[in-house]
């Protein structure tokens, strides 16, 4: 497994910075965000982009892309909009996004793209095949950009829990996308133990989100104030033969990144011992 840290909680930090700080601590992969902060996708271009891969090369930090920004799509509504949005010209407007997201990462050197769904804000009986079309054809254009897609079950979305992305891979087949697992939503929205789970779903995990959280409670918190057992499911994670990387996701915490950047590498090195370059 490689060690990695969301640049969504490295807010206050230009990305330069943000890097180093991440190397500097024997990180060995960044989840980048490409946000208002960091590589906005509507102002970068490709000589940013060639900027930022060889910084990453130099550094000896391996890019996976994530799409979470919360206003980056509209700056009045968080996360909005989605794939699960009605209006067809608002919905491709997150499609196009995703396919943005992937063409950066390809310039980047990333291999994996996470995505989610979104909250269904009018459910009813089109939600399922509005759903799995949107996701279909998410994965279809990180795809065709070579990249290979990656979907979180998010706790209130319509892909909510592990067992919501296992009915989407049923209807989907070979046309799904692979599962980002975040550890955390395990104990927020709570199925099996986790270690249960990650041992069931190890062959599909393209990508793991890190943090502590409280059973019950959707609040990325930091490590040693949740309930999450960090020895246990890294541990199972080692054991289910998982090699890729695990970033932690403390999108709160860029007030006081340094300390949390420090902190996690700690819980890491407890758990399974310095991360490997």
């Amino acid at each position: 497994m490689r060690l990695g840290y969301h640049t969504s909680g490295l807010q206050n930090h230009r990305l330069p910075d943000a890097l180093s700080l991440l190397a500097e601590h024997g990180y060995q992969v960044v989840a980048i965000t490409p946000d208002t902060c960091h590589l906005d996708p509507a102002t970068t271009g490709d000589r940013e982009l060639a900027e930022v891969a060889a910084r990453l090369r130099d550094l000896g930090l391996v890019p996976v892309m994530e799409t979470g920004a919360r206003f980056l799509l509209d700056p009045r509504h968080k996360h909005e909009p989605t794939l699960m949005t009605r209006d067809p010209a608002a919905r491709r407007r997150r499609l196009d996004f995703y396919s943005r997201v992937a063409a950066m990462g390809q310039r980047l050197g990333a291999t994996v793209v996470s995505f989610w769904t979104g909250i269904d804000r009018s459910p009813g009986p089109d939600s399922e095949p509005w759903m799995l079309d949107g996701v279909r054809e998410t994965a279809a254009r990180i795809r065709a950009e070579g990249l290979e897609p990656s979907l979180e079950p998010e706790p209130g979305m319509a892909v909510e829990t592990v067992a919501d992305w296992r009915r989407m891979l049923g209807a989907l087949g070979t046309a799904a996308p692979g599962l980002t697992l975040d550890i955390g939503h395990l104990y927020a929205v709570w199925e099996d133990e986790p270690v249960q789970v990650i041992a069931s779903v190890a062959p599909h995990l393209r990508q793991v989100h890190l943090e502590d959280m409280r059973r019950g409670e959707h609040e990325h918190r930091l490590p040693g104030t949740g309930d999450v057992d960090f020895p246990g499911v890294l541990s199972a994670l080692q054991k289910a033969g998982y090699l890729g990387p695990v970033c932690f996701e403390l999108s709160r915490s860029s007030h006081a990144a340094p300390a949390a950047v420090a902190t996690c590498r700690e819980v890491w090195n407890r758990s399974l011992g310095p991360p490997r370059r």
